[in-house]
C-alpha cells in the first residue's frame, strides 16, 4: 500500500480476510491467542515468530490501526494506546532514564506540561521550554549536556501558534537529540512531522482520527529502533489500546480525508468571519495571512486544521458571557468532533497552570478555542454570531 494515495491507504489497508471473507475488517475481542504446540509456544515467547500472543502486547484489529497511521506518517513501527496522554507519557517514560533533560515548547496541553513540572521532577527527569517565537539560537542555548529530546506541539493546543518543524529537525541531528512532535491538531492527512525531520509522531486519536467523540485512544509512530523501544516498556506496564476502540478508530481513518477538508474549510470561513468582528481582538489560524507563521503553515501543512482561537476585547467576563450565551455548539473539553465546540482553555484544559505560565504559552484570559465541526458553517456562525453580541 506504500505506492497508493492516502485516502487509499486509509480504506483498503486492513487484516487478511478469514474463512468467512468479509468485506469490512472484524473485530478481534480477544484477551489471547492459542499456540499449536509447545514448540510453537516456546519459539512465540522467544520472539523468533512474528505472531499474536496476548493483546496486552498485540491485537490483529489494532496491528490495522497502527499500520494505517504509520502508512499516513511514513513511519516504520508504531504502538497504539489507550489514549493520548498515555502515549506521550509512555513514549517519554520508555526512552528517559533519571538525570535526563527535555527541551519542550512552552505551547504544549496541560497535562503535559503537569508531566513536566509535578511528576518527572520525581524521577530526576528536568525540563526546559522554549517560546515557540525562538529564533534557531535562542532553543540551541537552552541545550544542556544531558539533553535527550526536543518535544513540540504545532499547531499547539490551545493557541494554533505554529513551529517550524524543519528547524527543530535540524537542531535534533545537528545536536544528537531525539524530535518528538505532537501531530494532533494536524492529522497525518495535513502534515507529517517525519518528512521534516521528526523521529517519533504522537497522535491523541481521540480527536480528528475518531472525529465523532466516541472512544480514546493514542499512538506514537517513528523510528523502528525508538519504537522497540516504546514497545516493550508498554508492553510490560499495559496502555495498549483495547482492540475495540482500535477497530472504532481504524474505521474512522476511512473517511479521515474528507471530513479534515470540511473541517479545515468551515474553520477558514470562521475565521475569516472572525477577523472583522468588534468584539475580537485576535484571532489565530494557521491559513489566515494575519497569522505570524502563515509562511511556516503554507511550507508544512496542506491546510489549516479544525481549531480556530480568539482573543474577546472583554478578558475573562467577556467569555463568561459568551460562553452562556452559546445555543448550538457544545462546552466541552475535547475537539476534533463532527460538532462544533467551544472551551475556555484558562479555566478548563489549562487551569492547572498558574496566569504566567498561561501567558508564556499563549493563553489569554479571554482565549477562546472553537474546534469546528462539520454542522453548515451558516449554523456554526450564526450561533457564534448572536453570543459575541450578546457581551456587554
Amino acid at each position: 500500500m506504500k505506492d497508493k494515495a492516502f485516502e487509499t491507504q486509509a480504506i483498503r489497508t486492513q487484516t487478511e480476510r478469514s474463512s468467512f471473507l468479509e468485506h469490512s475488517t472484524p473485530m478481534y475481542l480477544t484477551s489471547s491467542f492459542v499456540f499449536e504446540d509447545a514448540e510453537d509456544m516456546r519459539a512465540s515467547f522467544a520472539e523468533e515468530k512474528d505472531r499474536n500472543i496476548y493483546s496486552r502486547y498485540s491485537n490483529p484489529t489494532t496491528s490495522e490501526f497502527i499500520e494505517k497511521v504509520c502508512l499516513m506518517e511514513g513511519a516504520e513501527a508504531g504502538f497504539a494506546f489507550a489514549s493520548g496522554m498515555a502515549a506521550v507519557y509512555t513514549t517519554f517514560a520508555a526512552l528517559l532514564q533519571s538525570g535526563d533533560h527535555i527541551l519542550s515548547s512552552a505551547s504544549v496541553f496541560g497535562s503535559t506540561h503537569s508531566l513536566y513540572f509535578n511528576f518527572f521532577p520525581k524521577w530526576g527527569i528536568t525540563t526546559s521550554l522554549f517560546d515557540v517565537h525562538a529564533s534557531k539560537e535562542e532553543i540551541v542555548a537552552k541545550i544542556q549536556p544531558n539533553t535527550k529530546v526536543i518535544y513540540a506541539e504545532s499547531p499547539t493546543n490551545p493557541g494554533v501558534d505554529l513551529i517550524d518543524l524543519s528547524l527543530l529537525g535540524e537542531i535534533a541531528q545537528e545536536h544528537g537529540l531525539i524530535l518528538i512532535i505532537d501531530n494532533c491538531f494536524a492529522s497525518p492527512y495535513l502534515q507529517k512531522p517525519l518528512a521534516h525531520g521528526a523521529h517519533l509522531v504522537i497522535h491523541s486519536a481521540t480527536k480528528l482520527m475518531d472525529g465523532q467523540g466516541r472512544v480514546l485512544g493514542g499512538i506514537t509512530v517513528g523510528r523502528a529502533d525508538l519504537m522497540d523501544q516504546v514497545y516493550r516498556f508498554a508492553r510490560i506496564t499495559g496502555p495498549a489500546m483495547s482492540p475495540f476502540n482500535a477497530w472504532v478508530l481504524s474505521k474512522s481513518l476511512e473517511t479521515l480525508a474528507v471530513r479534515v477538508d470540511r473541517h479545515c474549510s468551515n474553520a477558514l470561513a470562521l475565521a475569516t468571519y472572525l477577523e472583522s468582528h468588534p468584539q475580537v481582538a485576535q484571532v489565530k489560524y494557521p491559513f489566515l495571512p494575519s497569522h505570524p507563521k502563515y509562511e511556516i503553515a503554507q511550507k508544512q501543512m496542506k491546510a489549516g486544521g479544525a481549531v480556530v482561537a480568539f482573543e474577546l476585547t472583554g478578558g475573562l467576563e467577556a467569555g463568561r458571557q459568551f460562553f452562556d450565551a452559546i445555543e448550538l455548539l457544545s462546552l466541552s473539553a475535547n475537539l476534533g468532533d463532527t460538532r462544533s465546540i467551544v472551551t475556555h482553555p484558562a479555566s478548563t484544559t489549562h487551569s492547572k497552570l498558574t496566569p504566567q505560565e498561561r501567558a508564556a504559552s499563549g493563553i489569554g484570559e479571554g482565549m477562546i478555542r472553537v474546534s469546528v465541526g462539520l454542522e453548515h458553517i451558516d449554523d456554526i456562525q450564526s450561533d457564534i454570531a448572536q453570543a459575541l453580541d450578546k457581551i456587554l
